[in-house]
């Protein structure tokens, strides 16, 4: 096989612009030759991008996925509710599969597709592209070097943004975990994944609180209007929809929010759609902060900090060892190595990789086609591995919700 034919389930932004880009910078490797994509605008401009006959041009990932096998492989980008259907039918259709996380929002089919995994001869991966961040890569590579001795703790802390928040979990696709899932599953099964990784062993207990606090009608402020178009109190508030988007045209997030990207078709959705809404007067109902406690099978302690409530999009960690410490800021590209007998500070910036997520959507989409070109079954992020930490999720979620603190081994065993 010389270059990879891929279909594309999802033409949306993760779809579009993290893994479908690949293709035209690399069409040598790898070759998009169909589409799956309900919004016709998206749909034929996502076809025209990737110049996409029309025979493959599919409304469904349904009326793809009943032709008989024409490629390679398919990337499932769909929404969180609509990944485990196409995964299970692709890979019994005998494609290789690269799918968007969380690989479902219910245990019971998260379980089920670990199994498929274990059984399917073809590739299977998860997009937990956290794993492929070169500044992640470099602090596993020093954990086992053992640079800083034996690992004993990690802090990790998830700042999501106050306007990434408001954006995406108040008035977007992600702001009900009835229509999508827990926060801590669809923005945080990456860094259950990223825990589970460094330390290296199980997780076997987990304990986790928080809640939704401040989005909600409580704390609308007085005056203010239902959309923030109409608002007398607009200008002074933080989460203004107008601030947000209408200086972002054509960039992400604005790109989210209307599919024609001008200031007459912005303030239209504004004026009509879920992002001009207050976000004190929305359907949300998933947490804006959450703590959880970890401990794993070596002894090793995690906290984990997923808030809203910050002013910088970064994840910031710092991970304690016999000889030493780790501190690193990923939006700095910045690893702090300080050992204990010499105080000495060694400051490391990993080599950066162009796109999203520190370059790891990238490097993602070049391990997913030289696994298939090479024949290798195995990948960093294998369905198989990647269950572990869904189920981390889950478990958290129980945790918060009963108050209690949960047994993996126990837990798992409700799904098998």
């Amino acid at each position: 096989m010389s270059k990879v034919r891929v279909g594309v389930i999802g033409g949306g932004q993760r779809g579009k612009d993290a893994y479908a880009k690949y293709a035209l910078e690399y069409p040598d490797d790898v070759e998009i030759v169909a589409v799956a994509e309900p919004n016709e605008l998206k749909r034929k401009e996502f076809s025209k991008k990737h110049n996409i006959g029309v025979q493959y041009q599919f409304e469904t990932w349904e009326d793809l996925l009943k032709q008989e096998k024409f490629c390679d492989a398919v990337i499932i980008a769909t929404p969180d509710r609509m990944h485990f259907k196409p995964a299970k039918l692709s890979l019994k259709k005998g494609y290789h599969v690269l799918l968007e996380k969380p690989m479902s929002n219910d245990p019971h089919e998260v379980m089920e597709l670990g199994k498929i995994a274990k059984q399917n001869k073809n590739i299977f991966m998860i997009c937990h592209v956290l794993r492929y961040n070169p500044l992640f890569s470099e602090i596993k590579a020093i954990i086992e070097n053992k640079e800083i001795g034996d690992l004993m703790s990690i802090q990790h802390n998830e700042n999501i943004g106050y306007f990434h928040f408001a954006h995406s979990f108040v008035r977007g696709n992600w702001r009900n975990c009835d229509l999508s899932s827990p926060l801590i599953l669809q923005k945080s099964c990456h860094d259950m994944d990223i825990l589970l990784w460094l330390v290296g062993e199980n997780c076997i207990k987990i304990a986790s609180f928080g809640k939704l606090s401040y989005f909600h009608k409580e704390n609308k402020p007085k005056g203010s209007g239902d959309r923030c178009i109409d608002c007398k109190v607009e200008k002074k508030c933080p989460y203004s929809a107008l601030k947000l988007y209408y200086e972002n045209i054509g960039e992400w997030p604005t790109t989210v929010v209307s599919d024609i990207q001008t200031m007459k078709e912005v303030k239209k959705s504004l004026k009509e759609g879920d992002y001009g809404r207050c976000v004190y007067n929305c359907d949300n109902n998933v947490v804006d902060h959450q703590s959880s406690i970890l401990e794993f099978e070596n002894g090793v302690t995690a906290t984990f900090n997923l808030c809203a409530f910050t002013n910088n999009i970064n994840r910031t960690l710092k991970i304690m060892g016999t000889k030493g410490e780790i501190r690193a800021v990923d939006s700095k590209n910045e690893i702090q190595v300080e050992l204990f007998d010499t105080n000495e500070i060694k400051v490391i910036n990993p080599k950066k990789v162009s796109g999203f997520h520190g370059g790891a959507d990238k490097l993602i989409m070049k391990d997913f086609i030289s696994s298939i070109l090479s024949n290798k079954t195995e990948t960093l992020t294998s369905a198989s591995v990647s269950v572990q930490s869904h189920m981390m999720a889950f478990a958290a979620e129980e945790s918060r919700l009963n108050n209690r603190i949960v047994e993996l081994k126990e837990y798992y065993n409700q799904f098998y």
